[in-house]
Formats: structure tokens, sequence, C-alpha cells
């Protein structure tokens, strides 16, 4: 579904990934876990198109589209989602006016009919009711005010209605406390499909234990330096990146 082919990445004159090579097939949740600095969140936002990088080298293909090739928002409609680190709130915007506004500006790039209202509530009262949202939470402004774990939720929530191909998820278990991780974590694994699949970024196995990966992967020096099973996951939270950060300063 995925693959990443000698992706050179730079900020300014900065290198910052460096011939990263990656598969991520379809029904499969892929970890990324690496030491500070090496470009996990880089690689996220490249993906999805963010502004203020240079792509030298390589390729980005999701079902062989060429991503780099396409601006975000048509990246967006052909299955791409990204749920940030640290999501934005956006004064003014009601968290239902958001949502419905993204559901069909997806709609009108892939040619489809606008959702109508009956159905929008629907869905977003049956998806919002398994992530513990209330009917509070969604009259207020998009993420104003939100705690940690409810702007996760509600990011959730957009993945839930959007149903990417790909979902990229960096670092969400950031600032989060151990109820609005599980919260999270079923949330995401409700949304496991033989046709979807998950790139998690993480510094720390705990969010691993409730979203099990098929592979994890250890990025360094702007390369996936190795891969594995879920087991990984255990060996760095056991030894460290300090082979790693070893290996980088070398």
């Amino acid at each position: 579904m995925l693959e990443i082919n000698d992706l050179h990445v730079s900020v300014g004159d900065r290198q910052i990934l460096k011939g990263l090579n990656l598969k991520v097939a379809a029904g499969e949740v892929a970890a990324i876990m690496g030491p500070n600095g090496t470009g996990k969140s880089t690689l996220s936002y490249v993906i999805a198109g963010r502004e203020g990088y240079s792509i030298t080298r390589g390729e980005i293909l999701l079902n062989g589209v060429n991503l780099l090739n396409l601006p975000p928002h048509l990246r967006a409609a052909n299955g791409v989602f990204l749920a940030f680190q640290y999501p934005v709130e956006i004064p003014g915007v009601a968290c239902m006016q958001f949502l419905k506004a993204a559901m069909n500006a997806q709609r009108r790039s892939r040619g489809e009919d606008e959702i109508n209202t009956p159905e929008f509530m629907k869905q977003v009262r049956e998806e919002s009711e398994k992530l513990k949202i209330n009917n509070e939470m969604l009259r207020r402004p998009l993420n104003s005010g939100f705690s940690g774990g409810e702007k996760k939720r509600m990011e959730i929530l957009q993945m839930a209605l959007l149903q990417p191909k790909l979902s990229i998820l960096d670092e969400t278990d950031s600032g989060l406390d151990i109820d609005a991780l599980k919260t999270v974590s079923e949330g995401v694994n409700s949304l496991r499909r033989p046709d979807r699949a998950f790139l998690i970024i993480t510094h720390y196995q705990r969010l691993l234990d409730y979203i099990k990966p098929d592979t994890v992967h250890v990025m360094a020096q702007g390369r996936i330096q190795k891969s594995g099973g879920a087991e990984l996951a255990l060996e760095l939270e056991k030894h460290g990146y300090q082979d790693y950060i070893s290996n980088e300063a070398a």
C-alpha cells in the first residue's frame, strides 16, 4: 500500500532524511521508533504534504500513486490522514462545522455528492459515542480549551468519519493519561481493516501495549536502520536507543 523509495529530504542546508526506504502493506500497523531529532515527524509531514521541506530525491507511493506529485488536499482525498502530535486550536469554528466541511471537501475532490445533514449527524453520533465524546464537546470551537485527551479523541473521530486508507499517528500518545490513552487506542483499533494501513510514530513502547503493531522499524541517521516484529519495541524499551545514537554520532 505505502512504498517509500530512496527518500531524501532537507530543510535549508540540513539534510534530515537520507535515503529512507519503507514499505507498509494493506492491513498492516507499522510502528516507527527512534531517538529525538532523527526525522520521524519530518517523515509524517512530508507524506502529508506540509510545506517547508525540500525533497531532493525519491518517491512516496500510495497504491501506486506518487504522492509527491499531489498537493496536500489531493493526498487527503487519496486517503492520507495525519494525526498531529499537538493538534491546533481553531477558535470560532465549531467542531460539527469543521467535521462536515472536511467530509464534504474530500467528497468533492473525489467527485462524490456531499453528505446530507441527517446522514452526517447519524455518523457523528455513532462514532462519537465510541470515543466518549459528548454533545457539549461537539458544540465547542475545534480544540479550543480542550485537554490533551480531548484533542486526541477529536482527531480519532475525524479519522473514523473520513475513513482514510493510510493513517499516520505522530506521537499521538504525547501528554495522554492512561484513561485517555486507552480510549484513543480503542478508537484506532476499531478502525483496523484489511484494506487500511497505519503508521504509528512513537518514542515509547507504552502505546504499543494498546495498539499492537505488526512491524516495528527503528529510525536513525535519517534512515530505517532495523525492522522486526512487536518484540523489537520491547527490546528498545529495555535497552534504549544508545546504540543508534552512538552510530549517529560516529
